[in-house]
């Protein structure tokens, strides 16, 4: 494997960690805490491998430039400061979330889970929308 694979490498971790979290909603709507809390945990993994991945890659690629075609710019352009932004705040979010579930304090969890949840799976699913633009849709904007 090289760099370059990484950017398939990382939209598949994305899409993993979309899966676990749609999963793990589904578990605890139905009040099976135990495999919630497996799915959000491996979640919580597959999102951190993803980010670890994701630093290599753009350490030793640098900057990824979207420039054709210049009209889907200003389709793609708020997509990305989005999910950069939210990526960014996600982060304290997930680690408090977590760590109310395992001090046991499930109230708080609960409040936090619901801003958590879907801004993770927001983060999630545009991940692996800006790969498929960057690297399928519009392969010559690399």
């Amino acid at each position: 494997m090289s760099v370059a694979d990484l950017p398939l490498v990382n939209a598949c971790l994305n899409s993993t960690s979309t899966i676990l979290l749609t999963i793990g909603y589904a578990f605890i709507k139905r009040k099976n805490q135990p495999s919630n809390r497996n799915c959000m945990v491996a979640a919580f993994i597959t999102s951190t491998v993803f980010l670890a991945s994701y630093l290599y890659y753009h350490y030793h690629v640098g900057h990824t430039a979207f420039t054709n075609p210049p009209w889907f710019r200003r389709i793609y352009i708020p997509l990305l400061i989005s999910h950069i932004i939210l990526a960014a705040l996600i982060v304290p979010l997930i680690l408090g979330t977590i760590l109310f579930a395992f001090m046991g304090w499930l109230d708080a969890h609960k409040r936090i889970a619901r801003w958590t949840w879907p801004l993770w799976m927001y983060v999630s699913i545009t991940g692996v929308a800006i790969y498929f633009i960057l690297y399928q849709i519009f392969p010559q904007a690399k």
